[in-house]
């Protein structure tokens, strides 16, 4: 509820003060079925409605905090625009950046959807969007074991998206892309500004200086951004496809927002979740990610390879016991697998049909993505039958048409037997055929004071990177970094600089939504 000495405040975070009553609704009748009255101690046990104990709030929005007053103006400029072109096309747009090109669509499940990535006019991905994701909790009492939510299958990352025109999303010179897609009615639903496409600086690409001369060079490391935010009740996601110019891709996700809170009694602690605010229990839970790639390096027959680092046995060769060596794996059935760390086990998306020019091996793709912890739901429980691809780091599947969401078609209330994990126990053979994998990523988050009232972000990356793709780095022709070119300052001989394209902080009112902020 919201705070009552404050029942105005509509922005009020009601997830401070969570209820002890649960209605259960039918989704036909439009009725209350029942009221669940919650456990709020160390077990199931039910107390019943009690008086209300009076709680303090704890706001986020800004008009509550004492804010910092030493922070300075950070301003993105770029005088001449942006570096990038966007044409439409239909449903979709066009983006051609440096040496990239590819598609952008959207729509009401997955939200972005890239399509025919190709870098220097070679082809790298056919299609690429978030196909799943899956929250389950940690709290085993009823009904509390219900909470298993399938963000996209369930609500649909497309019809949750931020209007990013909103806010300071993204800065510099920004494209906004909008969407029409359908409501609960089947109308049309505008849905304005869904994806913001904005260039960053990511540090420093590639260094070298020659300790003999004392020359350096040097390029710093700009990125493409493609950016989308949702709003799932509580949590905000902030997922982006990142574009360099050394021909990698990466996927972020970001994630912030308020905890799922629930109410638990004072002095109560449970090994399966943190007091936040007195009176609050944040669960545990795990966020479990999965990136649906459709992968066409140099061509649509693909392999799936990878590699292990071996330690060379001593012999008269190896008398010191240095040497290792790498041995590659070809996966030749569709099914899930896993990363293995301590044999630095990695995994390349390969077409044995294009050869590198200088050494002759397969051109590739390689993944990286962090290691998590997979679902800790035991194998029979609903949580692991419905989300078929929580226990996998990789799942390989031979292409068919209509299987694009991992956790099966219709996941609010399935029962599993729907998904990837029922599409590679096909065993299909999926040596240089058109091949599509499900990557996995995620963490468990064990929720911190830190995190509340509202989270910072949580970042997690997955890459793609190429390996034997190129003559040599692709980015060795990025022009140079150079003080003329940047115009840094320093602190000590502070200079003013011209209208900001976006402003952070500051007591401007220059924020992204700026005319001068727009492509």
């Amino acid at each position: 509820m919201r705070d009552p000495d404050n029942s105005g405040e509509v922005d009020s975070n009601h997830y401070a003060l969570p209820l002890t009553v649960s209605p259960v609704i039918s989704t036909v009748t439009k009725e209350v079925i029942r009221i669940d009255h919650l456990p709020t101690g160390k077990d199931n046990t039910i107390k019943g409605p009690q008086p209300w104990q009076r709680r303090a709030a704890n706001e986020y929005v800004p008009e509550y905090q004492n804010l910092r007053k030493d922070l300075k103006p950070l301003n993105v400029v770029q005088p001449e625009g942006a570096s990038f072109a966007i044409t439409q096309h239909g449903t979709s747009s066009v983006i051609e950046w440096q040496k990239w090109q590819f598609r952008v669509g959207f729509n009401q499940r997955e939200g972005m959807v890239l399509y025919d990535v190709r870098y220097d006019g070679r082809n790298l991905f056919y299609r690429m969007a978030l196909s799943d994701m899956n929250i389950p909790y940690a709290d085993p009492r009823h009904p509390f074991h219900k909470k298993s939510a399938f963000d996209l299958g369930d609500a649909g990352a497309g019809v949750m998206a931020n209007n990013l025109k909103l806010g300071c999303d993204c800065l510099g010179s920004i494209h906004y892309l909008s969407a029409t897609l359908a409501d609960d009615k089947g109308n049309p639903m505008d849905m304005p500004n869904v994806v913001c496409i904005h260039e960053q600086d990511n540090g420093i690409g590639w260094k070298h200086t020659n300790f003999r001369t004392g020359r350096g060079a040097l390029v710093r490391n700009r990125e493409l951004v493609i950016q989308s935010i949702i709003t799932v009740a509580n949590y905000e996601y902030i997922m982006a496809f990142m574009f360099n110019q050394a021909g990698e891709v990466d996927y972020e996700v970001r994630a912030t927002g308020i905890l799922s809170t629930q109410p638990v009694d004072d002095g109560v602690d449970v090994p399966w979740g943190t007091v936040v605010h007195p009176g609050v229990l944040a669960t545990h839970h795990q966020h479990i990610f999965s990136l649906r790639v459709d992968p066409m390096i140099d061509g649509y027959q693909n392999r799936l390879v990878y590699d292990e680092a071996i330690p060379m046995p001593r012999s008269d060769f190896n008398p010191h016991g240095t040497g290792y060596y790498t041995q590659e794996t070809v996966v030749e059935t569709s099914g899930g697998y896993d990363f293995d760390f301590d044999k630095n086990r990695t995994f390349k998306i390969q077409n044995t049909a294009a050869r590198n020019p200088v050494n002759g091996k397969p051109v590739a793709y390689k993944i990286h993505a962090p290691g998590f912890q997979k679902m800790l739901s035991d194998t029979e429980s609903f949580n692991h039958r419905r989300a078929e691809f929580a226990d996998k780091n990789i799942y390989a599947v031979k292409y068919r048409d209509g299987e694009l969401y991992a956790g099966g078609r219709y996941t609010n209330q399935s029962r599993g037997g729907t998904g990837v994990r029922s599409w590679a126990n096909r065993e299909d053979n999926i040596v240089d055929e058109d091949i599509v994998l499900f990557l996995q990523f995620g963490m468990n988050h064990v929720p911190r004071v830190e995190d509340f009232p509202v989270m910072p972000c949580e970042i997690i990356k997955l890459s793609m990177k190429p390996v034997n793709f190129f003559d040599r780095n692709p980015a060795i022709d990025v022009p140079p970094s150079t003080q003329e070119f940047n115009k840094s300052t320093l602190v000590s001989e502070q200079h003013h600089q011209g209208a900001a394209e976006g402003e952070v902080g500051g007591q401007g009112e220059v924020c992204c939504t700026s005319p001068s902020s727009k492509l």
